[in-house]
Formats: structure tokens, C-alpha cells, sequence
């Protein structure tokens, strides 16, 4: 939430849409909640931003997700929007494994935000620094950089440990009211 608000005040985007994917093909989706569960916190983490905004895109496309497939069909469904990929550093070094990377680069881009500990343009530990940092179509932005993952979050509420501030108190709630991660 944090990185996603310094996007959309800090750069020339004029909002943020948060696309929930039924299923990354990079990741496992072992433990991975409902979909529709995933995109009711999500809009919940949202409700009161409006330079944010919850999609469910990826519900309707063929599986597996990949992201060139999602662009191309928001770009066709809003051909007034220009449509931008947002990542953190450290998963730039495997954009050249995602599906059309080279089409994503040229008709999209990358705004790419710092991950670990350093400043951006300075040498982070575990980041590799590619020949994409220096590609056109790659805006590096200016963020604080945040150690907090999903699991440190998930096994806090397995521990029964407070995650105040770390989600919206929303989120909390139907965390909580829902019983997931426990």
C-alpha cells in the first residue's frame, strides 16, 4: 500500500490499479487463498483512495495468467489508459524469464522500485543489476525501502501477533472474522 500511494503521488501516474490474479505461473499456489477472498482485501485495503483501484481482470482471461495477456486486453478495453507494470528491483533480474518480456518493455514499461537495504542507483545486497536499469522504458522510483513480506505478516497471525499497521485495520478484520492464515 505504502509503495503503491509513493507511485501514484511521487510519478506520473494517475492511479494505481491492483490486479488480483487467480494464479501467478511463477509461483505456487499451494495455500494460496480464494480468489474472491484475495480481491475482497484488497478492495477493502483500497476503499478510501481513490488514486487506487482493485481489478479482477485476470478472473476472466485464460489460465495461466501472464501478464502481456492482461495488458493487451486492458489496453484494448480502455484505449484512452496507458498501461504501466510496477515491481520491485530484486524481480527485475527474472523479467527476461516472463512471457513477450521484450513486448511488455517496449509497449508498457516498468516502474521498478528499490528492494533491500541502499539507496536507489547504489549497490543493494541480493539485487542484480541488469542492463534493464538503464533501458528507457525502465523508471526507477524513489521509495522507502520495506522488509516486510506476506509470510512475516501470515505467521504473525499463525502466532496470534498483532498485525497493526503492517495491513489497513480493514484487511485485519476480515482477516480475523475469517479465520485465514490461522
Amino acid at each position: 500500500m505504502i509503495i503503491a500511494n509513493i507511485m501514484v503521488e511521487t510519478t506520473d501516474l494517475e492511479k494505481v490499479w491492483f490486479v488480483v490474479t487467480p494464479h501467478n505461473p511463477h509461483k505456487q499456489s499451494k495455500g494460496l487463498l480464494h480468489d474472491f477472498d484475495r480481491f475482497d482485501m484488497v478492495r477493502a485495503a483500497v476503499y478510501e483512495n481513490y488514486k487506487l483501484e482493485v481489478s479482477d481482470v485476470e478472473f476472466h482471461l485464460p489460465k495461466p495468467n501472464y501478464t502481456i495477456h492482461t495488458l493487451v486486453h486492458l489496453s484494448e478495453k480502455h484505449p484512452d489508459k496507458q498501461f504501466k507494470v510496477i515491481m520491485g528491483e530484486d524481480n527485475l533480474a527474472n523479467f527476461t524469464k516472463w512471457k513477450n518480456y521484450e513486448r511488455i518493455l517496449e509497449d508498457y514499461g516498468l516502474y521498478v522500485y528499490p528492494r533491500l537495504t541502499g539507496a536507489v542507483g547504489q549497490a543493494r545486497p541480493n539485487v542484480t543489476s541488469t542492463e534493464l536499469n538503464r533501458h528507457p522504458n525502465v523508471k526507477l522510483v524513489e521509495a522507502p525501502m520495506m522488509d516486510i513480506s506476506a509470510t512475516f505478516i501470515r505467521n504473525c497471525i499463525r502466532k496470534n501477533q498483532s498485525v497493526r499497521y503492517l495491513v489497513p485495520d480493514a484487511v485485519e478484520a476480515i482477516i480475523r472474522a475469517k479465520k485465514f492464515y490461522q
